[in-house]
């Protein structure tokens, strides 16, 4: 039996139910934790969230079970849940966007345990505000090969002038974003995302990879370009992933990137650490929603 409440949040009523039940369960961490997490982690998330179309990942039974992602806002949200309309090549969908707190507890009870967000605002959705960069490892390479690559990305950025910040995916692998928030166009980051990839594969073609096959993946790192599209989610900066435990995908310095692979300790964070990161460290990931860097020319690749 569904047992329902009412959280009142911010003034607002959120409906609630069966918090009690175990959705990680090799960690026994319930609904509840994941809400109280959300709404913990909210000051630095919601940022992050705020006018972007959200693509839910929802895991109804916990991990180890069924999940769907859900693209259109559900029929039966609050009224106060916005939503943005996004034409499609047949009709549209409408994106939940989830601007404040009430809104991300609400997500949060629908067992919506990760959240996928655009690259883009709503309001221009050709117009990324940053680029990025998602450093999957195929076995037996891991998160610390990853620190290796990711640390060469960084070089190659600091050769052009341009600023770049790491964050864990939460599961496997290391993300590294370029914010720009200047006008640019996808056509243009994913050309230049694909020139990057391609080049650091050209110069450690034994350590890199930038085709998306598979099977070229054992033992290297795919350094995956294709993020940079109007169609591509990746996943937000705070959020939970669906793994045994509820880690996080988490922002982290390129000091403790260089020296993770030093002393070959794995970056991976729950939910615990991460509260008690953004406690003593504030937001690691804010310059990326306001610095401004112009993205430059692909010649100035080499």
């Amino acid at each position: 039996m569904s047992r329902k409440t009412q959280l009142e949040v911010d003034g607002v009523q959120v409906p609630v139910s069966n918090l009690d039940k175990v959705l990680f369960p090799q960690a026994g961490f319930t609904k509840g934790d994941v809400i109280d997490y959300y709404a913990r982690i909210a000051p630095q998330m919601l940022p992050h969230l705020k006018a972007r179309a959200l693509t839910l990942k929802r895991y109804p039974d916990g991990v180890d079970k069924f999940f769907f992602y859900e693209k259109q806002c559900p029929d039966h949200r609050p009224d106060w849940v916005r939503t943005t309309r996004v034409a499609k090549t047949k009709g549209h969908i409408d994106y939940c966007v989830i601007d404040d707190l009430p809104s991300l507890v609400w997500a949060a009870n629908l067992a919506n345990l990760e959240f996928h967000t655009f690259l883009h605002r709503k309001t221009a959705t050709h117009r990324p505000t940053a680029l990025a960069f998602d450093l999957d490892p195929g076995a037996p390479a891991d998160i610390l090969t990853c620190c290796e690559v990711g640390l060469l990305l960084r070089d190659c950025f600091d050769s052009l002038g341009l600023q770049s910040f790491p964050k864990t995916s939460g599961s496997k692998g290391l993300q590294v974003y370029v914010p720009l928030n200047t006008p640019v166009t996808y056509e243009r980051t994913k050309a230049f995302a694909l020139a990057v990839a391609q080049a650091l594969e050209s110069q450690l073609p034994e350590l890199v990879v930038s085709n998306m096959l598979k099977k070229l993946r054992t033992g290297k790192v795919l350094v995956d370009w294709s993020q940079n599209d109007d169609h591509k989610t990746t996943v937000c900066v705070y959020s939970l992933r669906a793994k045994e435990r509820p880690t996080v995908s988490t922002p982290v310095t390129w000091d403790e990137v260089a020296s993770a692979l030093k002393r070959r300790k794995k970056l991976v964070f729950e939910t615990k650490d991460v509260l008690k990161r953004v406690k003593k460290q504030g937001d690691l990931f804010a310059p990326v929603l306001t610095l401004k860097q112009k993205l430059p020319a692909l010649k100035a690749l080499g």
